[in-house]
């Protein structure tokens, strides 16, 4: 089973039921039914903090992924550590399961072009 560790300092009310749904489902989908995800809600200002360190844009953004894991071959006994989605409810509003797909896409090591977009059109 795929455990999904929820931090949420955004303040805001996001179905968190169906986001780890939404992640266990593709994450099934991709193959990997076992393994460890976080899925932090945080506000406009730490996103666009976080954007800035890691990629160097000074922007809010709806959703970043700090992919860990990913597919790679792991030892025996060891749990597999996907990484973190991060998701900014203000930006998203109700539109959350699209960009919640492409970050755990990202994931699993998908990178942005033809074969993500259809990976990303298979889970709409």
């Amino acid at each position: 089973m795929v455990e999904i560790e929820v931090a949420n300092r955004s303040g805001k009310d996001l179905d968190l039921g169906a986001a780890s749904d939404l992640i266990r489902e593709v994450l099934q989908t991709e193959g990997i039914g076992h393994g460890e995800v976080g899925l932090q809600l945080v506000g406009p200002q730490e996103i666009r903090d976080l954007k800035r360190q890691h990629l160097g844009i000074d922007e809010e953004t709806d959703a970043l992924a700090f992919p860990i894991d990913g597919r790679d071959e792991l030892p025996v006994g060891v749990p597999r550590q996907l990484g973190d989605v991060v998701l900014c409810p203000e930006v998203l509003g109700d539109a959350w399961r699209a960009p919640l797909v492409h970050a755990v896409l990202h994931l699993v090591g998908y990178d942005h072009g033809a074969e993500m977009e259809a990976r990303e059109r298979a889970h709409a």
